[in-house]
């Protein structure tokens, strides 16, 4: 290209134009006779017998022999003075503008440039688009390489419990791919001798689960202890070279973590459920990972049921700190939270030991945590209970609210050094069974896609029901303010199933902070699938009148049974009145034709 840029600067030069008068050196309104002596005059100076130079000859042959003859022919001339050329209209002709020497397959250099072009512009692309399109087919659409999810899909147990989901991780294929150096050797015995306690070693045979330890595959372990540099913040005692390995780690982790997430609730089950235990390890690993807090501090210790990991979140603060603030009856997070402002300034500076500027600290990190609240419910829509079969429509307003008053924010984490956003899971499941009736990721960083959502989806629903455009309009309404005043409406469906009361939980699981969780309770009652009509009919066998059947229903309504009857239920109870009331039917029916005959005859 550089070539061809330098050779068209050499060459450029400005096209002439065909101008018959000025060759002649004419006004264009010429007459003949003038013509004729301008072409005489130039003759004598241009004309072969007259000048032997070769210049001469040729600037008389190719311009003033053409415009004399342009000017004198009756039919040139008029073409030039309609058209601008003797030859009369002509058209526009496209081409592109190559060299000669290019076209030149005959000379060496010419041909040799050629197939050099070639191969720039048509070749070269043309093997980029392979290799792109190659390695891109191994890629999933989150950047995620499909070996990477076969691995985490075989090590997927229902049973895994939290602190084995790590070893799930590690698996992935971008890990296997980091560069195993002898000279890394040295460092990572270093590292190993720093994270030993968490890598749940057997103790009592420490050397041999040691030896057990070092003949994995060497990325494997290479893999491990770098997690694990990050989750115990010992990336200080790392090289160079290992600290490079160690971001690409890092890098990688949340989209590997999202993907084994999807891993967890992916529908296994007969029934279509995932598995609740191995989903709420994955979001406990994130949100270790992402503070950088050992797994370990989960572990009830020091009087905290849910542990020290919330504490150590927190600026300044280590287990010492926490086993300080434990002296003066501080038995949870949530209740460190609950302290109010000057309590909890006086316990960080008198009792910790804080400055003023590390209590500030501490607050600014508590004001961006988020609390969370979940306002769910499942039923049938347009009908009034859950029968077996039914498709069950889960719908959950989930609001966040934090102490600094915004809604999407990032996180407060200073051991991540890469771009991370908040998520949400909302999970509904029953604990007992592990299994997940329903999940989906929840972000409260784009409000203008919440609320296009909500829209959409309140729509949807209110049109199916039948509602109309004004009630439309009112729910749209009210659900657009909810998602501008910090909330997500999150709709999912599935399958009701077998007749029984189910103890449910609704989980809404951070994947960036430690102790956010929310979870609540839901009671579901799925009914026997029954027929239209079927209470009519059963009443009509025991020869209820109807006065008693509503006197039965006030009182099944008082003891607070929740029956289900369908959509098609009161059509049928209408067709068959005079069935399932007995008599009492019929001598009502005859009393009003009697009293009808009675008033004709009157």
């Amino acid at each position: 290209m550089m070539v061809l840029v330098y050779y068209i600067k050499q060459i450029n030069h400005e096209i002439q134009v065909f101008e018959p008068f000025s060759i002649l050196g004419l006004e264009p309104r010429a007459s003949d006779s003038d013509i004729k002596k301008a072409y005489r005059r130039l003759s004598i100076q241009y004309h072969p017998d007259k000048n032997p130079d070769p210049e001469a000859h040729s600037y008389f042959v190719e311009y003033i022999s053409k415009a004399y003859q342009a000017l004198t022919d009756p039919v040139s001339r008029e073409n030039f003075e309609k058209y601008g050329h003797p030859d009369g209209r002509k058209g526009i002709e496209m081409s592109v503008a190559l060299p000669l020497f290019l076209l030149n397959i005959d000379g060496a250099s010419g041909g040799i440039l050629l197939l050099g072009i070639v191969g720039v512009c048509i070749l070269l692309p043309l093997v980029m688009a392979v290799i792109y399109l190659s390695r891109s087919s191994k890629y999933t659409g989150n950047y995620v390489r499909h070996q990477t999810l076969s691995a985490y899909y075989y090590f997927m147990k229902p049973s895994l419990a939290p602190s084995k989901v790590m070893e799930v991780f590690t698996t992935a294929a971008e890990y296997m791919d980091i560069p195993v150096r002898r000279s890394d050797d040295e460092p990572l015995q270093r590292l190993f001798l720093l994270v030993r306690s968490e890598l749940n070693l057997d103790h009592k045979n420490i050397r041999q689960e040691q030896a057990k330890f070092w003949k994995q595959h060497p990325a494997l372990v290479k893999t491990i202890l770098l997690v694990q540099a990050q989750l115990n913040r010992e990336s200080a005692a790392l090289s160079p070279v290992l600290l490079g390995d160690f971001k690409r780690v890092l890098e990688c982790s949340p989209r590997l973590l999202e993907e084994l997430m999807k891993m967890a609730i992916l529908p296994r089950t007969s029934q279509g459920y995932g598995w609740l235990r191995p989903a709420i390890g994955v979001v406990e690993l994130s949100q270790n990972f992402i503070q950088a807090v050992p797994l370990s501090a989960r572990k009830t210790s020091g009087g905290f049921s849910e542990g020290i990991a919330p504490f150590l979140q927190l600026p300044h603060f280590s287990e010492a700190i926490v086993k300080k603030i434990t002296r003066k009856k501080v038995r949870s997070f949530q209740e460190f939270q609950d302290l109010t402002l000057q309590e909890r300034a006086e316990l960080l500076t008198q009792v910790a030991g804080f400055s003023a500027a590390e209590s500030q600290d501490v607050e600014m990190a508590l004001e961006m945590m988020p609390s969370i609240m979940i306002d769910i419910k499942c039923e049938t829509e347009g009908e009034e209970g859950i029968q077996e079969g039914d498709i069950v429509t889960m719908r959950a307003w989930i609001t966040l609210r934090r102490g600094n008053g915004l809604v999407g924010a990032l996180p407060h984490a200073p051991y991540f050094p890469f771009h991370k956003e908040e998520n949400f899971w909302l999970l509904l499941a029953d604990a007992v069974s592990n299994d997940v009736w329903l999940s989906q990721r929840v972000s409260f960083m784009d409000e203008g896609a919440a609320i296009t959502a909500a829209t959409k989806a309140i729509q949807l629903s209110k049109e199916g029901l039948g509602s109309s455009l004004k009630e439309i309009n009112a729910a749209v309404k009210e659900a657009v303010e909810k998602v501008r005043n910090g909330s997500r409406l999150v709709m999912g469906k599935f399958q009701a199933p077998a007749e029984g009361n189910y103890n449910l939980t609704s989980y809404c699981l951070c994947d960036s902070w430690i102790g956010c969780d929310k979870k609540t309770t839901l009671k579901v009652k799925v009914l026997k699938q029954s027929r239209a009509g079927t209470r009519a009919g059963d009443l009509a066998g025991e020869g209820l009148t109807v006065e008693d059947k509503i006197e039965d229903e006030e009182d099944e309504e008082e003891e607070g049974f929740d029956d289900y009857e369908s959509e098609y239920s009161e059509d049928d109870e209408d067709d068959r009145g005079t069935n399932t009331n007995g008599v009492v039917g019929n001598v009502n029916v005859h009393e009003e034709h009697t009293g009808s005959s009675s008033d004709g005859e009157e």
